[in-house]
């Protein structure tokens, strides 16, 4: 039996990663043959590594990757990847959260949507992969139906979606575009500021999604939120390519894996109040500094997350946790604020961010609390003050 188009459509997906990640070129003769239409590597591999070269170079840094939700660099990748899927045979617009869309739907269809795509933001001096490579496989597939004239003959609507924000990097809050796609965004999230070293230490209100929403032409209301949402009953899967961001594949040889779940995180930010001085006349004895507290802090939670199993105990029949629900748990820092930053003072506050995340939920809270309470430990030890702001908490969402 002869394959269905969303069953092709699929499998390009499968072939396309392998085929644009391939350090070999294809010889000139060779040909990837499904359901006896020859599909071109032109399209598969060489286009799509091109693609993805282009736009990794579309960036808001000099010499590095950066393109944050709604910055000058966003708007000239929008620009691209529209043009990409109408190059697809693709209908494109731009919703009210600056998610790029491009659907194919078949005439007087009635079937859910196939959703496919990723997110176009990336981190601060990211990778070109990241997130691109599940908009551009996406756009490559659908470009391989069209040219072997398998788009008309698809009966259910397919649409790729390049999400505006996913990484969280200019207002600290994950997830804006697919969260407005599901409907799951909440109204206040419009008054959220953005992040500076000023806001940071609170001593500026920032810039809010809002406001930047309506500098960038969007009308950006609770109305229009609730416009970008899709309901259950239009959507029936939705599929994503993306890199493994880890070296397990890589080290097992394998070109391809199956995600079993989105492992549950928690983000917390650790403030240290200390005494603030001058580095050549403040005794070490008289010091209480904040800097070398949240040192400790930070090596404690590294020792916490290495040997969990030194500080949790919990488990209904063994009376501990077992080996299965601790593996996947990691916990990183990765941003460290001090104040004033100059090398000549001994600062007077440090704020660090904590993110923790896991593939047991029960895990990932009881962490969250052991280091809540040997944070508030320790730096009553030191003779500094302390607090734990909880800034994300989202659960484990297991696939099968």
């Amino acid at each position: 039996m002869a394959p269905s188009s969303t069953s092709v459509l699929l499998i390009l997906l499968l072939s396309v990663v392998p085929a644009s990640l391939a350090s070999t070129p294809v010889s000139d003769g060779l040909e990837l043959e499904l359901g006896g239409d020859g599909l071109y590597r032109e399209i598969l591999r060489d286009e799509t590594v091109l693609r993805l070269k282009e736009l990794g170079k579309i960036s808001d840094g000099e010499g590095f990757l950066e393109r944050t939700f709604l910055s000058p660099a966003s708007f000239r990748a929008t620009d691209v990847i529209i043009s990409w899927m109408k190059d697809a045979g693709l209908t494109t617009w731009v919703d009210q959260m600056g998610n790029i869309h491009g659907r194919f739907e078949p005439s007087n269809s009635t079937d859910k949507a196939l959703l496919i795509g990723s997110h176009m933001d990336t981190v601060i001096d990211a990778g070109m992969y990241d997130g691109a490579l599940g908009i551009i496989c996406a756009i490559s597939a659908l470009k391989v139906l069209r040219v072997t004239g398998k788009l008309q003959r698809l009966t259910r609507p397919v649409e790729v979606i390049a999400f505006s924000d996913e990484e969280g990097v200019r207002f600290q809050t994950t997830f804006l575009g697919s969260a407005a796609v599901a409907g799951i965004l909440p109204e206040s999230i419009l008054q959220v500021s953005d992040k500076s070293l000023y806001v940071a230490f609170n001593f500026s209100s920032g810039t809010t999604v809002q406001e930047v929403l309506r500098l960038n032409s969007f009308e950006a209301s609770a109305d229009a939120l609730g416009q970008v949402k899709y309901s259950p009953e239009s959507v029936g899967s939705y599929v994503e390519v993306h890199l493994e961001q880890g070296p397990v594949l890589e080290a097992l040889r394998y070109p391809l894996g199956v995600v079993k779940g989105i492992a549950g995180q928690t983000r917390l930010k650790v403030i240290v109040d200390g005494s603030q001085g001058h580095a050549g006349t403040v005794p070490m004895k008289l010091r209480r500094d904040p800097m070398v507290a949240a040192a400790e802090l930070v090596v404690t939670l590294e020792g916490l997350c290495k040997d969990p199993s030194r500080f949790l105990t919990y488990d209904e029949e063994c009376g501990c946790f077992t080996e299965e629900s601790l593996a996947g748990l990691v916990c990183t820092v990765g941003e460290l604020l001090t104040w004033p930053s100059a090398s000549n003072v001994i600062p007077g506050q440090v704020n660090f961010t904590v993110d923790i995340r896991a593939m047991d939920d029960l895990v990932r809270e009881t962490i969250v609390a052991s280091f809540s309470r040997i944070v508030m430990q320790r730096c009553d030890h030191r003779l500094v003050d302390c607090a734990v702001e909880h800034k994300l908490s989202r659960e484990l969402h297991a696939f099968f």
